[in-house]
């Protein structure tokens, strides 16, 4: 169940699923439960399951097969350097919940700097 920690659901989901790949809980070449099932497990949307599940893409821990799922990828066929694609995909999920983060920060004093009585405008 995604929690309110602070940090954005589907990084909590994606660490659950990471650690649970290199726990051996998820084996390789095991299929990701449904992004339904996924969603009812975390009690989460099914876009926060699908972005979760797409960091893990990027880091090469997962691969989607078209019409058949998302299945854990081998670590021998994973790319060379696999920190370094795990560091970019944390460094991405890092900036887009900061670009959310700043989105609402910046709605919020648009809606704040209304006019103020007694000014007028120019």
């Amino acid at each position: 169940m995604v929690k309110n920690t602070g940090q954005p659901g589907y990084l909590q989901i994606a660490d659950d699923l990471r650690a649970q790949i290199r726990g051996g809980s998820l084996a390789p070449g095991a299929p990701l439960p449904s992004t339904a099932q996924l969603a009812q497990r975390y009690d989460a949307s099914l876009s926060v399951v699908k972005m979760a599940v797409g960091i893990l893409r990027n880091e090469g821990l997962v691969i989607g097969q078209q019409g058949k799922g998302v299945f854990v990828s081998d670590p021998d066929q994973r790319p060379a350097g696999g920190e370094t694609a795990g560091e970019v995909a944390e460094l991405r999920a890092a900036v887009q919940d900061l670009s959310v983060r700043l989105s609402r920060v910046e709605e919020q004093l648009a809606t704040s700097t209304t006019r103020r009585p007694g000014r007028s405008s120019r």
